[in-house]
């Protein structure tokens, strides 16, 4: 059986990557080692494009590369059910919300401050109508909303 191989550029070429990716990513152990050539080139299968786009691709949902390779391990090894994709995104959605809650406080907070017109941080400090969250008191509403406070 004479499996076309393909080099480091074919694959990061095809996977979207640069060829230190990959030899990264098989430093990780996310890769295995490749055939090489006569030559010494490496010379890897097919399916690693499909492997490194898979990689990217969980990146691109939150994933870190060591949660990655936990996950292409449990396929790889008959998965648990404690260590599959339906367990990893479920959690993984859970930090995503927390997230997203946090960055809602952050954009309501700015919000404030525009409203109050918060201009200086030392000054907002001292005031204890400024909105931001300087102190460890719970700030004052600005009358109405809007206005300069600080």
């Amino acid at each position: 059986m004479n499996e076309t191989r393909l080099r480091s550029g074919q694959v990061a070429d095809a996977a979207g990557v640069n060829i230190e990716t990959l030899r990264y990513y098989e430093r990780r152990g996310l890769l295995r080692e490749p055939q090489r050539s006569l030559g010494g080139h490496r010379l890897y299968p097919q399916e690693t494009v499909t492997l490194m786009r898979v990689i990217k691709a969980a990146q691109r949902l939150g994933f870190s590369l060591e949660e990655v390779a936990d996950l292409l391990a449990a396929t790889r090894f008959g998965s648990r059910s404690d260590a599959g994709l339906q367990a990893r995104a479920t959690l993984k959605l859970a930090e995503v919300d927390q997230k997203l809650a946090e960055l809602q406080e952050v954009r309501d907070m700015l919000r404030l401050a525009l409203d109050a017109g918060c201009d200086d941080l030392l000054a907002c400090a001292e005031n204890p109508c400024c909105p931001l969250p300087l102190s460890t008191t719970t700030p004052n509403e600005t009358k109405g909303g809007t206005g300069v406070c600080c």
